[in-house]
């Protein structure tokens, strides 16, 4: 009987979720804005899916890669994924499954607009019953989607179950710190109005709001703000959830690790750094001469503004881990225009970071702006050392480059890759 009464509960769950989005499609989105712009973001850029996922090496400039969008609502990550493909003239096969027929649509609308619609395959439902029937998968995406379902872990294991040996995922689920406020919403929506849902729910909800006091903690969280005022759908999608969890650092290894994967790492790595928030040496001798799971734990206490986790895993055997400083690497930039970098860092020796209202310094090695404006996305490392004249001592270049690297790297500012076998 209690099984039962599990399976009801869950689909009770499920049915819920699925009505919110049929009325509230997220993230709201205009299929015409296609012809200005494409939204970008992690997870699912594929500089960051080859980076940490296949050690600097694409697959998919060998042969025909296969993408699982899980969860896929409105499109973001759908659209990104498929023109990325089309950019790079890969073959790409790409499946997006979601339970809600309106997001879908818009996500359909999206991809026809781009005249896309050939390297994307639609289907309605859930992906925990139906990734395994349409794998398996080079990579799959799944953002802010498991933590919406009545039994997170096993959906994970359900896309893991449907993912290549030496595939990987990009994931992303909520950050229990930063949503300070949010879950205090909920739970007083849960005690003042449970069923209600709809308009009804969104209209009740959005009252609640507007009489809280300024002592609140939502009211007092600067983090979450662009949700609340970002339009109904963001309203409801982030206060008046039914189905809905966060994670803290800890719960988020242990999540991966029981479905048999293994995190390769956090983005923007700099965050999951106690060495980001805290700078005497007597606290950080402690903070940092630990592993890895430990220093994320304490970066995330220390920083208290990280709303949600975005990462990368592998499956627990898979041996691939991202690539580091070699003469054979290709260094490239992302999110930021190198030569403008370089200019900056030039005159003020230093650059500066900012996530989430945090502002970080960094002060770089001198030799920076030398090799910054030398890297173009196509020379090694080795071939970047071999135009400077006159050359610095090499163990020298390194050092500096190595240094470098690690700020831009954390910051989500540069990767590298391989060239390719012939």
């Amino acid at each position: 009987m209690p099984d039962d009464k599990n399976r009801s509960d869950a689909v009770l769950s499920s049915e819920k979720t699925r009505d919110q989005y049929e009325t509230y499609p997220y993230p709201a989105r205009n299929p015409e804005d296609e012809d200005k712009r494409l939204v970008t973001g992690s997870p699912g850029n594929w500089d960051e899916v080859v980076h940490f996922v296949f050690g600097g090496r694409d697959p998919s400039a060998k042969g025909k890669i296969k993408i699982l969008v899980a969860g896929g609502g409105t499109g973001d990550a759908l659209v990104m994924l498929a023109q990325q493909a089309r950019d790079r003239k890969a073959k790409a096969e790409i499946v997006y499954i979601d339970l809600s027929e309106s997001s879908r649509a818009v996500a359909e609308a999206r991809i026809k607009r781009r005249n896309l619609e050939k390297s994307v395959t639609f289907v309605t439902g859930s992906f925990v019953d139906l990734a395994k029937e349409y794998g398996p998968f080079d990579y799959i995406d799944c953002c802010g989607v498991l933590h919406h379902l009545p039994d997170p872990d096993a959906g994970l294991r359900a896309l893991a179950e449907s993912l290549k040996p030496n595939g990987g995922m990009g994931l992303m689920v909520y950050g229990e710190l930063g949503r300070q406020g949010v879950y205090h919403m909920q739970e007083m929506m849960e005690r003042l109005s449970a069923e209600a849902g709809g308009a009804k729910r969104l209209n009740f909800g959005k009252a609640l709001f507007n009489s809280l006091p300024g002592t609140n903690w939502l009211k007092r969280n600067p983090f979450v703000g662009d949700h609340i005022h970002g339009g109904d759908a963001g309203f409801y999608d982030l206060l008046l959830h039914q189905q809905d969890r966060a994670y803290r650092v800890d719960e988020v290894f242990d999540f991966v690790e029981q479905a048999g994967l293994r995190l390769q790492n956090f983005i923007e790595p700099m965050r999951y750094d106690p060495t980001t928030y805290c700078s005497r040496h007597d606290v950080l001798e402690k903070a940092v001469h630990v592993p890895f799971r430990e220093r994320a734990a304490i970066a995330e206490l220390m920083a208290g503004n990280i709303t949600k986790h975005t990462f990368y895993v592998v499956k627990a055997k898979n041996k691939i881990k991202a690539p580091v400083p070699s003469e054979d690497a290709i260094p490239f930039f992302t999110r930021v225009d190198g030569a403008a970098l370089a200019r900056s860092v030039a005159k003020t020796g230093n650059i500066k970071i900012t996530f989430t209202g945090l502002a970080v310094t960094r002060t770089m090695p001198g030799a920076s702006p030398a090799i910054l404006s030398r890297i173009d996305g196509e020379r090694t490392i080795r071939e970047i050392y071999e135009l400077f004249d006159p050359k610095p001592e090499k163990f020298e270049f390194n050092a500096q480059f190595a240094v470098m690297y690690s700020v831009l790297n954390a910051a989500n500012l540069m990767y590298l890759r391989y060239r390719d076998k012939k």
